[in-house]
């Protein structure tokens, strides 16, 4: 008789990246923290085959065999649930069933990878079930695996990676070439401000395809100066004025370029300022992104540039940037902890008359993937 472990809970946050943006799929950095806000699963493992999965937001039950999930197949949420497990099972993990409730707190279309959340957490769920431990980097490659090939989003590894390797108090600064991490301490005077802007990113997705195809333009194109380069992330500043010299793409591929090589150097200038206590100039660092975003990659919309530059004028506000995509979505400000309720409290009204929309705020500190047994 096959044996049934406990039940159990398990919180996998989602995040928000505090600076590199559109640099991930170019083998680039990122600095990004897992929110205390994510998705919640309990979790009732079972001796048969069968995965039951009940979606609480969207009052939605969803029943597969692991023998026949038929991932990929759907078209909504069930693709990112059998999507996962089928990823593991790829991967040659043996799974028995479970009946699985998932809940969670994240705007589903902010930009704070509610989607990654749900699958970094759900495959961590199903292992643990089984009693299988599995490295961060392990589990956050199987679950970009379960969105590129069955959710059938073609994105990087930030996502799934900072949710995976998350460590509470710190950002995570990422490699995305070689994966390397390294925590970067956000000490407590700081508070990370993240701000719905209540904008669908209804242009995100076809806009993330058509910047991807730019950048590998511009890669091809600096091929000629400079074989060896295989992404943006090896192009150096020096050598991107070079080729601007000489008239080798047009302007909006040179503005993408730009962007993501500046990035690059943003994120390495902002680790060192955390990790020297200069909240000041991350604050500037993340301005910066903003402006870059807007002007070079041209992600940004109305909203966001109007609640940037309103925190931006605000008593305490280090600096504030779009997160995620773009298009729509959400922003993220560094804040003095002592000034942020008030920061809060000025933001909405602020935002409603300047754009007749409403905002939702919430500060946050760095989190990380959690499971709790049931207790008897």
């Amino acid at each position: 008789m096959t044996k049934v472990n406990a039940g159990f809970f398990v919180r996998s946050p989602g995040r928000v990246n505090l600076i590199g943006e559109h640099t991930d799929y170019n083998a680039g950095f990122v600095m990004p923290l897992a929110l205390e806000r994510g998705t919640t699963f309990q979790v009732q493992p079972r001796a048969d085959q069968q995965l039951i999965v009940h979606a609480l937001r969207f009052n939605a039950h969803d029943q597969a065999d692991l023998a026949n999930l038929a991932a990929g197949t759907h078209g909504d949420w069930r693709d990112y649930v059998r999507g996962t497990a089928q990823a593991l099972l790829d991967a040659g993990y043996q799974l028995q069933g479970a009946e699985i409730s998932i809940d969670g707190d994240l705007p589903l279309s902010g930009g704070l990878s509610s989607s990654a959340s749900l699958e970094v957490g759900l495959g961590f769920s199903l292992l643990h079930a089984q009693g299988i431990t599995i490295a961060p980097t392990e589990l956050a490659k199987i679950a970009q695996r379960a969105e590129i090939e069955y959710a059938h989003v073609n994105c990087g590894i930030m996502d799934q990676l900072s949710i995976a390797a998350g460590v509470v108090g710190h950002a995570t600064l990422i490699d995305c070439r070689s994966l390397a991490i390294e925590a970067v301490p956000i000490p407590a005077e700081v508070a990370v401000l993240v701000i719905d802007s209540n904008v669908p990113r209804t242009l995100a997705g076809s806009a993330y395809n058509q910047r991807r195809a730019e950048c590998e333009q511009a890669v091809a194109m600096l091929q000629q100066l400079d074989p060896s380069i295989q992404d943006l992330r090896d192009v150096s500043s020096d050598l991107l004025a070079q080729a601007a010299d000489q008239n080798l793409f047009n302007d909006v591929i040179y503005r993408r370029a730009r962007h993501v090589v500046s990035e690059n150097e943003r994120v390495h200038k902002a680790a060192a300022a955390f990790r020297a206590g200069d909240f000041g100039s991350v604050g500037a660092l993340m301005n910066e992104s903003h402006w870059s975003l807007r002007d070079d990659y041209e992600v940004s919309g109305p909203e966001l540039d109007q609640l940037t530059e309103l925190l931006r004028a605000m008593p305490g506000v280090w600096g504030a940037r779009l997160t995620g995509a773009g298009f729509g979505g959400c922003c993220v400000a560094l804040v003095e902890a002592p000034q942020v309720d008030a920061v809060i409290a000025a933001l909405g009204p602020a935002y409603q008359a300047a754009t007749g929309r409403t905002c939702e705020a919430f500060s946050t500190k760095a989190s990380a993937l959690t499971v709790e047994e049931h207790r008897a």
